[in-house]
């Protein structure tokens, strides 16, 4: 049995989520429990995203990093498009 990671969403995240079509958000609900019993799910980002990992949910992503031993932390979700574009600038955010 594994053993699930506490999940950290962000306020800004969680308005994303809330204004969702209720099928997106349904799925990405689900996507988020996959993520807390398998954070490994995700495919490994490169280059400025290094240390961020990516779950695709249909063509939406959901951003997040592995924080500490046991806790999963989501940087963003968005569509596909401009998701990652939208994280390098987030992150470079003063």
């Amino acid at each position: 049995m594994t053993e699930s990671h506490r999940l950290r969403v962000p306020d800004r995240v969680a308005a994303t989520i809330r204004g969702l079509h209720p099928t997106l958000k349904q799925q990405i609900r689900a996507a988020l429990q996959v993520l807390i019993q398998r954070p490994a799910a995700g495919k490994a980002l490169k280059n400025e995203l290094a240390g961020l990992r990516s779950y695709r949910v249909g063509r939406s992503r959901i951003i997040y990093r592995l924080a500490g031993e046991r806790s999963i932390e989501v940087v963003a979700i968005g569509p596909r498009r401009t998701i990652y574009e939208e994280t390098y600038r987030l992150l470079r955010r003063p």
